[in-house]
């Protein structure tokens, strides 16, 4: 299969964009939630079902209601696979530290009664030092085991939170590298079928890295123990996921010179990794219950919309 020299060049322009954006991302500014929440939603509807909607070969099963299956079990996939980390990593220090919780309350508890014990009896005129001695050697034994149970939960807590963060950086290495990976495979195939597809579709994944770039990578995973994990990738996930757009074209360019890829088969996996955006975005871009502000949600929603129609119907006059 012969390949016109400027669509290659044009092709590793976009991948070295991609490499760009991720590798030398700058310090994160942090652009508010409620804005890359708003973005991010209307990038997956507007942007990401249209596209699989075109682009998929037939529905599964001749079903429509199934059209967008493979997104439901991406989806499903990353939930499921997040929930077993969860659930699993370290369940026994997990249960040990709720344990030490419930008794630390407990003490607490404790201490407030003799504590009271204490300033009533000092109220009497008659005053039983046998007694207060007793409370006080008490009062000091409960502050001596409690300081302990704090020590003991701080402790697992780190052993909870390292594991989490590896467990859970593995998983979103996993997932963030076969969705560059594919975008990759996608972009060369489109640049060979219809340029000015592969241009948008370039142009909307693109931003897509920049925005989720600029988005926190802080979030709770156990509420009721407070514990948060900050998702960093190391210099070589870092180097690796920065070149995982590259990667899938080169591999796509040396398949294609013996056996073409079908495109179709590509937007089935395209669809499988949407899932996993779309979860990424209800899970950890859309603020919680009050937190956000709608203002900032809406701008976003409504500003990338704007956006995208412009763009379409640019394309159109063209």
């Amino acid at each position: 299969m012969f390949i016109e020299p400027l669509l290659v060049t044009i092709a590793f322009i976009f991948g070295a964009t991609f490499f760009i954006a991720e590798f030398y991302e700058p310090e994160r500014s942090y652009f508010p939630v409620s804005l890359i929440a708003g973005i991010s939603v209307a990038y997956f509807f507007l942007v990401v079902l249209p596209e699989i909607s075109e682009r998929l070969p037939e529905y599964p099963l001749h079903l429509t209601l199934l059209e967008y299956l493979f997104v439901l079990i991406g989806f499903a996939f990353i939930h499921v696979s997040e929930k077993v980390i969860l659930q699993r990593v370290e369940s026994k220090s997990q249960k040990k530290v709720r344990k030490l919780m419930n008794m630390e309350n407990n003490l607490e508890a404790v201490e407030d009664n003799i504590e009271n014990i204490v300033s009533e009896e000092l109220m009497h005129e008659e005053l039983d030092e046998f007694a207060l001695r007793d409370l006080a050697r008490v009062l000091k034994s409960l502050h001596d085991q409690g300081s302990q149970i704090r020590t003991d939960i701080g402790d697992l807590k780190v052993k909870i939170h390292d594991h989490i963060t590896e467990e859970f950086g593995n998983l979103r290495f996993f997932t963030n590298f076969s969705y560059h990976f594919l975008i990759g495979l996608i972009l060369v195939n489109l640049i060979l079928v219809d340029l000015v597809s592969a241009i948008l579709f370039y142009f909307f994944a693109f931003f897509r890295t920049v925005i989720q770039n600029q988005s926190s990578s802080k979030y709770k995973v156990f509420t009721d123990l407070d514990i948060e994990i900050d998702m960093q990738e190391t210099r070589i996930q870092k180097t690796l996921l920065a070149s995982a757009a590259l990667v899938g074209m080169v591999v796509d360019f040396i398949v294609d010179l013996v056996y073409e890829i079908n495109l179709e088969v590509l937007y089935i996996l395209f669809s499988f990794t949407s899932g996993v955006i779309l979860y990424t975005i209800v899970r950890e871009v859309l603020p919680e219950k009050e937190k956000g502000n709608p203002i900032f949600f809406l701008a976003g929603v409504v500003g990338f919309t704007i956006i995208i129609l412009t763009i379409n119907i640019f394309v159109v006059i063209l």
